[in-house]
């Protein structure tokens, strides 16, 4: 009897998936995958799909439409859904649609990914740092940063509708897309630049609207494209800031100065639509020429006057006044002010002009000079006292020094800068005056009885170690005050210079008219006398031992200066 053969377990299986497209027995299963089936119900809100299990799914309509669609599903239709579980514990197949969509998407999504194509997609919802996109059935995370090219504060207008978005990065493993809108709309504006800046050209003229100011200039709107229109081009005068001549969403005609088509980057100006005013400066203003001009800027080192709009020179605070050294010029000059200048140097080239505040203004040293000359007599100021001399506020807010060594007969020049204090009135003698260097030279002790006169000297017939008689006129401590004849050269002899020994140096000893011998040692820079009755000590006892012996020949020196004197007797 022949025995009828069965087809075994593995048969079944293997006509199962031949049935099902393949793989399934061999794959472990439907589970885990996208199959067809056929939709043979719609049950209230479910639609039963027959998938050739021993039993059917049941999916929600609502994965079948998007949200606020008709699903469009009829009894019949042959739809793709996922099998997640071939049944649950109702003996049902569980079923899904969306997974469905977003595995057939994801397989599309790499795709297009590996061939940096671009995908489309809806902006459907809020997450924290940006926003969910539905790439057709994937969902991939949008950052806050890649939604424009700028900064939106409102995205509203954006959601629910199919628009383009480059992907950035994806993980089908752990389920992650990120995707930007920012990088479609800088290669879509790439692509308008390149073919805008080809269509331009350097010293073409166009018009173009403000689209934002800064600090250093404004960007203007060349029809797709932005230029630069930097403070400096918009115009010849001087502007401290763009909105000082142009306003958001106004029309400007420019012209292009320059093309960078590495960076894309275009230089537009204004100012080169009008005549430049620089043409012919060295002609309009030669040196020397006195100009009015008003204050347009004061900086530390000088101030800035405006000649004509487009044209300014600079005043150096050097030359903005002969008295007023080391000044901050907003001490000199405001803002707005006008003033008189006087053309310094002009270097049209470089479109600079050098101009003189104090040049346009009298001269206070020439002036002082006519009014004083060397000799006169003038009154100030004790203004300040250095280690070397006092400064004197004079006529014609200028000063004059005397030196410490002008300032007393008879004492030190740091015991002379102790007699006077600041603030003191005080009258001094005009020695020198150098207008050049804005220098005078002023002396006090010239003043002083019997002091020679500025410019020639009473001393003149005195020569140094000389002999003469001199008339105390006044005893100090320090010494002194003596006069040569009634009316001769006067002089100070010196404390130490009284005597030889130290009982004869005290100037208590000697009263006012006496007369005493002293030898002329030197003169000071005002050719003023020193006297000596020490040296004249000296000079008389070693002419003495040189005339009546020598104490080696056993002779004594009272016996030799008595010798000398008895001989001066007879």
């Amino acid at each position: 009897m022949a025995s009828t053969a069965f087809p075994s377990r593995d048969d079944f299986a293997a006509l199962l998936d031949e049935s099902l497209g393949g793989g399934a027995a061999t794959d472990g299963g439907f589970e885990g995958r996208v199959v067809k089936g056929t939709v043979t119900a719609i049950e209230n809100d479910k639609a039963v799909i027959d998938v050739g299990l021993k039993s059917e799914g049941r999916v929600a309509l609502r994965e079948f439409a998007a949200p606020g669609q008709d699903h469009g599903l009829k009894v019949g239709d042959e739809v793709e859904v996922y099998v997640d579980r071939i049944e649950n514990a109702d003996g049902e197949a569980m079923l899904s649609r969306d997974r469905a969509r977003r595995e057939a998407a994801w397989d599309k999504l790499e795709s297009e990914f590996g061939e940096g194509k671009r995908v489309e997609g809806v902006i459907f919802g809020r997450v924290k740092g940006g926003f969910t996109v539905d790439l057709d059935g994937a969902v991939a995370f949008l950052p806050g940063s890649q939604v424009d090219i700028r900064p939106v504060r409102d995205v509203t207008p954006l959601m629910d509708i199919p628009q383009p978005f480059q992907i950035l990065k994806m993980d089908r493993r752990r389920g992650n897309i990120v995707v930007s809108r920012r990088a479609v709309l800088e290669e879509t504006r790439a692509e308008q630049r390149t073919g805008l800046i080809q269509s331009l050209a350097e010293g073409q003229i166009i018009d173009g609207i403000v689209k934002n100011i800064t600090d250093y200039g404004a960007f203007v709107d060349l029809g797709g494209i932005d230029g630069l229109l930097h403070v400096t081009d918009i115009s010849y005068k001087r502007i401290n800031h763009p909105s000082e001549a142009i306003t958001i969403g106004e029309t400007v005609k420019v012209q292009i100065i320059r093309i960078n088509s590495e960076t894309q980057r275009i230089s537009l100006g204004m100012k080169q639509l009008e005549s430049d005013p620089w043409e012919g400066a060295s002609v309009k203003y030669p040196v020397g020429a006195k100009l009015t001009g008003a204050v347009t800027n004061i900086t530390e080192y000088g101030a800035f006057v405006e000649l004509e709009p487009g044209i300014e020179g600079l005043v150096h605070v050097s030359e903005m006044s002969w008295t007023k050294k080391n000044v901050h010029p907003g001490k000199i000059v405001s803002t707005s002010q006008e003033v008189d200048v006087i053309v310094l140097e002009v270097d049209a080239e470089k479109r600079r002009i050098s101009l003189g505040l104090k040049q346009a203004q009298s001269n206070p040293w020439d002036a002082f000079a006519d009014k004083h000359p060397v000799g006169s007599v003038v009154e100030g100021e004790v203004k300040n006292a250095t280690e070397f001399g006092l400064f004197i506020g004079l006529d014609g807010d200028v000063d004059g020094m005397v030196h410490m060594s002008d300032i007393a007969w008879g004492i030190s020049g740091e015991d002379a800068l102790n007699l006077h204090l600041k603030g003191e009135q005080v009258k001094a003698i005009v020695l020198d005056v150098d207008v050049e260097k804005e220098r005078i030279s002023l002396g006090m002790k010239q003043l002083e009885k019997g002091a020679p006169a500025v410019g020639g000297s009473d001393s003149s017939n005195l020569r140094k170690n000389e002999v003469v008689t001199v008339t105390v006129l006044e005893v100090r401590d320090g010494g002194l005050e003596v006069q040569v004849g009634e009316d001769g050269a006067t002089g100070f002899i010196k404390r130490n210079d009284l005597g030889r020994d130290r009982d004869e140096q005290r100037p208590d000893r000697f009263q006012v008219g006496q007369k005493l011998d002293a030898m002329v040692t030197g003169f000071d820079r005002s050719r003023k006398p020193t006297f000596s009755v020490k040296a004249h000590q000296l000079a008389e006892e070693k002419q003495a031992v040189a005339q009546y012996g020598s104490s080696d020949s056993g002779a004594s020196l009272g016996d030799i200066l008595g010798a000398a004197l008895k001989q001066r007797e007879d």
